[in-house]
Order: structure tokens, then sequence, then C-alpha cells
């Protein structure tokens, strides 16, 4: 298919022009016009292209690509060295960050969703980002832990609160120990994201709500997977979904 195709059906998809974002959504840089074979990943990382390089893809389609606000807008360093092998093998990067978050099917907060067997009831928060739903069972804080442990892959951190057993659940992907207090509004005997903050700690000893930190990559890279098998099936491209193990 032709690139611009699978940019406007992509953007149109996850509803680009809704969102107020910190980096532009959509094609960041363009390479050939066909595209035949795509590649996903969380974060467009020099190793991340190198794969897709291997792979012969056409285009990368990632959760965090360039040109953020407020970064150094300079093509030198890193930036360069990535820009510049994208660019020799003419492939395009697509990037979708906040509306990749919250797509009620694909998104990464929907996916963590059934990743974790947890039945959306509700999105709440700025731009929908906060999902609510209910475990089948309740937890307690030890078993919550280990279970986020078991289906992730990777350790968690957890603030326990005040011990009480965990049922329903508040989450949002990445970087959003933010919406840590609206979670506690929302009712929440926990709140799951992949970060945590100094103020996590505090909010979770004076509210009695658990608090995890599931990693930030551990929790984001079920959408852009499901985002590649969705083109996929749509328009016949072949997608590979590269996931480089990331710590953090």
């Amino acid at each position: 298919m032709h690139l611009h195709e699978l940019t406007a059906y992509t953007d149109q998809l996850l509803g680009v022009e809704r969102f107020r974002d910190y980096c532009p959504n959509g094609l960041q840089v363009e390479g050939r016009a066909t595209v035949n074979t795509i590649v996903t990943g969380v974060t467009a990382s020099l190793a991340l292209i190198e794969q897709a390089i291997a792979l012969q893809a056409d285009a990368i389609l990632v959760h965090h690509g360039y040109f953020w606000r407020n970064e150094d807008p300079r093509i030198v360093g890193f930036k360069q060295r990535r820009l510049a092998q994208l660019i020799r093998h003419e492939i395009s990067l697509l990037a979708y960050h906040l509306p990749l978050d919250a797509h009620p099917e694909l998104g990464n907060n929907a996916r963590l969703g059934v990743r974790l067997d947890f039945a959306i009831e509700s999105w709440h928060g700025e731009q929908g980002l906060i999902a609510l739903g209910r475990a089948a069972s309740p937890f307690t804080p030890l078993e919550f832990s280990d279970y986020l442990h078991d289906r992730l892959g990777y350790p968690v951190r957890l603030l326990p609160g005040d011990g009480r057993p965990i049922r329903r659940v508040a989450w949002c992907t990445g970087g959003a120990q933010g919406y840590f207090e609206e979670a506690i509004a929302l009712g929440a005997d926990a709140y799951i994201t992949g970060e945590a903050a100094e103020p996590s700690f505090h909010l979770a000893q004076e509210s009695g709500v658990a608090f995890a930190a599931a990693g930030h990559h551990a929790t984001e890279r079920f959408g852009i997977e499901a985002l590649g098998q969705h083109l996929a099936a749509t328009f016949g491209l072949r997608h590979q979904f590269v996931d480089l193990p990331n710590p953090v």
C-alpha cells in the first residue's frame, strides 16, 4: 500500500486530531512510497531501527518517536545516527503517543487490561487516559504484585497502601504517576502505572490505596503490537513486533 494511505488510515483510526500531545503524531520521517513490511516496537531506538533494517521493513511504527516538546532541535549525536539510518535505508517512521494510549480497543491501556484480565468499566481523566476496572477476584497486595510480575514478566515496585483487598483497579500505562490522586478519587483499591515518583509513597500511605510501578516499557508493549497486527490483517502487510527488553 502507499505510505500516505497507511498514515491517513492510522491517523483516523487513532483519532490523532483529538489529542493535545508532547510530540507530533503520525508520520515523522518519510521513507519509500510503498509499504509492504512493517515493524512495530515501543521506542524508535537505534537498536529497533537496526532490527527493522535486518527485517527489510518499509516502515516502523512506535509509541515513542522523536521531536518531543522542549528537546534540543539540533540533529546531532544519537539523534543524527538514528535519523541517518532511517533516511539511508528509506524507512519511514510513524509514531503514536497519547492517541495510542487512549484507543479503546488497540490502545496501551485497553491492551494492558486484556493482558491482566481486568474488565474495563469506564474511562476517566484528561483525554480519557485512565482506565477503571475490576479484577475477577480480590488480591492481597502481595498477591497483586506477584500477579503483575507474572503477567508482565518484569519486577514490580508496589506501595501497598493500607493492605486492603484489591478488586477495583485504575491504570494508565507509562509515566502516569501524576494521575494517582485521580485514581484515588475514583475509588480504586490500587493504581497501576509504569513509574513511581517521590509523592507516590506519601499518597499511598495517606490514602490507603496501593500503587504499582510496573515498568514504563513493560506496560506499553501491547498497544503498538496490537496496532501492527490490525494493520497487517486489514491491508495484507507483513508485520513483525520487536520487543527489545527494557527494565525501566
